[in-house]
């Protein structure tokens, strides 16, 4: 009996004993793997190069500088990626695929082959986020802006600045350029001092922690970095540093000075560095691109006064609704004897401007007549604005675009402003290559509505809202177009055989110049004859049979639907370049007939170039009452 107590006590005891072993070693793992998280150990140092092993006396002295840098390191990632969505929603990327080059001899003194080279091509379309196709209400989109980067990809020497520039160019467009010449010189060198100094303690300090006989240079060091961490969390300017931070900045010099004159193992101590690097890298990526998402959403949103300007016009439009707007001058809308000009356009004070200007220096302004094409949102803005804005003695005639849309076409919703294409290409400069970035536009689907809007007319002169004319525009009407549809300035650093993964299984001349929307000569009667149209919707369909969004199949048709059918208009007609470029000299723009304003810098914006931005405003009359009310100031 006892013999069998005793056995059953042992047996009890062993199964007590497996417990309590099982319990204590998940209170440990309970423990470790919160550790090992906060430690960053589940993803690994950022730096390849990072040992692995570190003494616990390290770890727990880096153990709130790591864990900072892990988390800093997923937020930016959790951010970047948060941005990505926000771009892809308010920007949808259409289309991004690797193209190669095919070998196009180019004129002009450009590269004459290049079979080494790829083609990238980035479509985005710039307007906003369009509403649920449920919504009760639907706004027409605007503008639809598409950027095409093209960057030529050869074997460089290392990274220089201009090189560094010119990828940023080619990945962000006209930011870069905006960036650089609105930098400011940082004058908060007392800030910048100290992060330099928290930078290099950084990295010293795991070496440090490791040499028990410096425990006490590992505390002040450690010490001084926790100083640091805080005032700069607080503060970003000189002024606003706490005092006797110069005697803090001295401490922190001077315990940097003690660790480097201590003999370590400089391997760790340039790995950490390493480390350090990449994640200011990281960083310094991360706001390059959360700037540039910020600069796209500036260009692309209206400014509140523009949009004050537009609900106060159309309020008073309305309260004005007896008056009979272009009465007296209906008859000079078909008259085609007069100079008919076209503009399609939703920005009142762009196409003011615009026809501002090409009154200003006609010969003849009684034998100007403007049709603008706008949106329903804006047509009645427009109206008022035209009507209580006389421009000598023209006629000026708003017209609703989204009343001569085919019912049947209902994919051609509202207004579609020119299409743009941010295009980057080489160029040969003495012994070196440089790279170009140029803006080319072409039409939309709006435009393919011309023959059916002026019925009466056999000929056009088509104005981006975004030109300034300088000249008298009236020879245009005596260009003999050789049974050409469109007098357009062509782009020849850009021609279609660079583009034909892009323009899908079409035939196309390959060496066809890419041409530019801006000031084009419509010839209406030869594109009804050949039913240019309808060839622009076959495209479309034929590109969408291939998988392609409408966006993106309509502007490649409109490259395609102009083949062999345009007359190369003179380059002194146009000078481009005025929203992107910062280098257009003073005499090649006093001597243009007329200045594009092709890019995202438009002068209407405050992101507009100022050198070129009083050119611009010389044609606006900013004593208005409503931009007054509105505090338009461009």
């Amino acid at each position: 009996m006892k013999g069998g107590v005793s056995s059953y006590q042992i047996s009890t005891k062993r199964r007590w004993k497996g417990f309590v072993i099982a319990v204590l070693g998940l209170v440990i793992l309970s423990m470790l793997v919160p550790l090992v998280f906060l430690l960053g150990f589940h993803n690994g140092f950022h730096s390849s190069g990072f040992p692995s092993e570190q003494s616990s006396m390290s770890n727990n002295a880096l153990g709130d500088h790591t864990s900072h840098n892990n988390s800093l390191i997923n937020v930016q990632h959790n951010q970047s990626g948060h941005i990505e969505e926000i771009i892809d929603r308010l920007v949808p990327s259409k289309e991004r695929v690797n193209i190669p080059i095919e070998e196009v001899p180019v004129r002009d003194g450009l590269n004459e082959s290049s079979s080494t080279s790829h083609l990238l091509i980035d479509q985005r379309q710039g307007s906003l986020a369009k509403p649920a196709e449920d919504h009760v209400h639907k706004p027409s989109p605007p503008s639809h802006k598409v950027n095409v980067s093209i960057p030529v990809e050869v074997i460089h020497p290392p990274k220089t600045a201009d090189e560094s520039e010119t990828l940023c160019e080619v990945r962000f467009g006209s930011y870069c350029l905006w960036r650089r010449e609105n930098k400011e010189v940082m004058i908060d060198s007392m800030v910048k001092k100290m992060k330099d100094r928290l930078f290099v303690a950084r990295a010293y300090f795991p070496s440090i922690a490791k040499l028990p006989a410096h425990e006490k240079l590992s505390r002040e060091m450690k010490q001084n970095i926790q100083d640091f961490e805080r005032i700069l969390s607080e503060t970003t300017t000189d002024a606003d540093l706490p005092s006797h931070t110069g005697d803090r900045l001295q401490k922190m010099e001077a315990v940097i000075a003690r660790a480097k004159s201590i003999h370590l193992d400089y391997n760790n101590v340039e790995k950490k560095f390493r480390q350090l690097v990449d994640l200011t890298e990281d960083e310094a990526n991360f706001h390059t691109k959360q700037s540039a998402f910020l600069y796209q959403l500036a260009v692309q949103t209206m400014p509140k006064s523009l949009h004050c300007l537009s609900m106060r016009l159309t309020v008073e439009y309305f309260n004005k609704a007896s008056l009979d707007y272009e009465a007296s001058t209906i008859e000079k809308f078909t008259d085609p004897e007069l100079y008919h000009f076209v503009v399609f356009s939703s920005k009142i004070l762009a196409s003011s401007v615009l026809i501002n200007s090409t009154v200003a220096n006609a010969k003849e302004s009684r034998k100007l007549v403007f049709h603008i094409l706008t949106d329903r949102e804006n047509y009645y803005s427009m109206k008022l604005w035209f009507f209580q804005n006389t421009f000598k003695e023209s006629a000026v005639q708003v017209l609703n675009v989204e009343d001569y849309i085919p019912a049947s076409y209902n994919k051609m919703a509202g207004l579609s402003l020119p299409e743009e294409f941010r295009v980057t290409f080489q160029i040969p400069q003495k012994l070196k290559m440089q790279y170009k970035t140029e803006y080319v536009s072409v039409f939309s689907h709006s435009h393919y509505l011309l023959p059916e809007i002026f019925k009466e007319l056999d000929k056009v002169v088509v104005l981006d809202d975004d030109m300034l004319v300088q000249q008298d525009l009236s020879s245009l009407w005596n260009i003999r177009m050789e049974r050409k549809v469109n007098g357009a300035v062509e782009m020849c650093a850009v021609r279609l055989g660079q583009l034909s993964n892009y323009l899908g299984k079409n035939n196309f001349n390959s060496k066809s110049c890419a041409w530019m929307s801006g000031l084009n000569v419509i010839d209406l009667a030869r594109w009804r004859e050949l039913h240019l149209t309808e060839t622009f919707r076959k495209l479309v369909h034929e590109l969408e049979a291939e998988g392609t969004q409408y966006e993106a199949a309509a502007s490649r048709a409109s490259l395609l639907t102009f083949q062999d059918h345009v007359h190369a208009l003179d380059d002194s007609w146009v000078l481009s370049g005025l929203g992107h470029d910062y280098e257009l000299s003073v005499q090649a723009i006093k001597k243009a007939k007329t200045l594009h304003y092709n890019g995202n810098m438009k002068p209407w914006l405050e992101l507009g170039i100022p050198k070129y931005k009083s050119l611009w405003l010389r044609y606006l009359n900013r004593e208005d009452l409503y931009l007054s009310a509105c505090n338009v100031n461009p």
